[in-house]
């Protein structure tokens, strides 16, 4: 077997636990190899941290072992320059390389090497098998090591597969499957290559999915494969991102019409599926809003209307779209104080009828209270401070499309009912009934309502003509019960 073109550092770390910014380095082993003679070096690191029991039941590394052993900090220069000039190989490598750089970037180096991970070699080399994690491969190859979970008895354990691999395959082969592996981002092992070649570069969502199918995490693209590829491609030193290549064992994905399309999506299998990783557009329960009367400005106290009484489309003078009730009192107790209005007018303070309230006392309050202000000119500033909270009202009578692409969004009452790209779809988005009102599509669709249309005459009148016959079948039923 000739030299390789770079030399090779085979790599094993033990740690205090599996979270690469978090958690720290307690062992670190290279095994160094130029295609003629090697070099072995480990060394155990304090961590600065304490070792949990569980890590220690693992490795055998315990607290007392690193006491009297240098940080990472004192073996940074040495180690770098080891790994200096070589491609990184290691068992899941993606892991070891995190947390050396990780720890390189806390002392100031900043730590970059090719990675070739042998996980995937083995993928590669022996497709016909399933498994390839270390203890697999250690008996299927009947490798010889000294201390498994033990930085230096694991690196040269995959040192003596990579020497293997050479007796068994040709050259030719070996250099092709490792020039892959090399070209391509550090994908988790678990994730076949060949399935994100087969990802389109479009508009769309995206599925990441971990242990038992279990969703972790849904985004959103203009373009779908190099957004995915990102995840894997990110610096290491976001941890949402580690966690994501961490766990990630299955991915799908969703084409979509367009921007507004994925977006929508997005918003809705993030609800439906409740990913652990997705931190915003989860479902909020308590959704609520404030509802201030017209009818009659001497009682205008506004009204806190939750989600399952809400119709932002239809219902007028409301204000706000909150996550939750103690969220909508601290913002309009904030605007109630900025704007100088009357929180006992307003249902907020308790009170005497006719009584100055605290707040007057304090000159905070304008004296609508204690007839000071009239109420017409308490409710107009009321209005006027919650001005930039008012939820738009639907400017349309019934539903209304959003072309985009080939497709068109059916909308009524900010409500999506569906995406169609046939008048039969659109027929079928139609008779679907109306979903409750969604806080996140709101907002996507209020960008765009220049860009909507009134239904097309054709889809009005039959409409018309269903609600005709609906009203038709509800008058019989009523004779019906009459008559008996």
């Amino acid at each position: 077997m000739p030299a390789p073109d770079r030399p090779l550092a085979f790599v094993d770390i033990e740690t205090t636990g599996a979270t690469a910014t978090r958690d720290r380095v307690t062992e670190v082993a290279v095994i160094t190899w130029d295609g003629v003679d090697t070099t072995t070096w480990s060394q155990l690191v304090n961590p600065e941290t304490r070792i949990p029991d569980l890590i220690t039941s693992i490795t055998g590394i315990d607290n007392l072992m690193v006491a009297n052993a240098p940080r990472f900090a004192d073996i940074a220069h040495d180690l770098a320059a080891r790994l200096q000039g070589h491609v990184f190989i290691a068992h899941n490598a993606r892991f070891d390389y995190a947390f050396l750089k990780n720890e390189f970037r806390r002392v100031g180096i900043d730590f970059r090497a090719p990675v070739l991970c042998t996980v995937k070699y083995s993928r590669r080399l022996f497709p016909e098998h399933h498994k390839h994690n270390l203890d697999v491969l250690i008996e299927r190859h009947g490798l010889k090591v000294s201390q498994r979970h033990r930085a230096l008895g694991d690196a040269q354990a995959i040192f003596d597969f990579w020497r293997l691999t050479e007796a068994q395959f040709a050259t030719d082969h070996l250099e092709s499957v490792r020039k892959a592996l090399l070209s391509r981002p550090a994908l988790p092992s678990h994730i076949d290559p060949d399935l994100i070649d087969s990802i389109p570069d479009r508009h769309g969502v995206y599925l990441f999915y971990g242990e038992n199918d279990l969703p972790i995490y849904v985004g959103k693209a203009n373009r779908l494969r190099q957004r995915v590829l990102s995840h894997f491609s990110a610096d290491h030193a976001i941890a949402k991102e580690l966690t994501l290549s961490q766990q990630a064992r299955h991915i799908e994905w969703q084409e979509c019409a367009g921007e507004i399309d994925a977006l929508i999506t997005e918003a809705r299998l993030v609800k439906t599926l409740q990913p652990t990783l997705n931190r915003q557009l989860r479902r909020n329960r308590e959704l609520c809003s404030w509802l201030v009367p017209a009818e009659s400005i001497d009682q205008h106290a506004p009204r806190l209307v939750y989600g399952r009484d809400l119709d932002p489309g239809h219902q007028p003078n409301l204000f706000g779209l909150f996550n939750s009730g103690a969220e909508a009192k601290k913002t309009l107790n904030a605007i109630v104080k900025e704007a100088g209005l009357c929180p006992m007018v307003l249902g907020l303070e308790k009170g005497a009828e006719g009584k100055p309230c605290f707040a007057r006392q304090l000159k905070r309050c304008r004296g609508a209270c204690c007839g000071e202000e009239s109420a017409a000119q308490h409710y107009v500033r009321l209005l006027d401070a919650l001005a930039g909270l008012r939820v738009k009202s639907w400017p349309f009578e019934g539903p209304a499309i959003l072309r985009e692409g080939n497709a068109v969004h059916v909308i009524d009452g900010w409500c999506h009912l569906g995406t169609a790209r046939s008048d039969e779809e659109l027929r079928t988005c139609l008779s679907n009934g109306r979903p409750g009102f969604d806080r996140d599509t709101y907002r996507i669709l209020i960008k765009h309502q220049a860009k909507m249309q009134r239904l097309p005459a054709a889809f009005q009148s039959e409409l018309a003509d269903a609600a005709t016959f609906l009203e038709n079948m509800d008058e019989q039923i009523s004779n019906r019960g009459r008559s008996f």
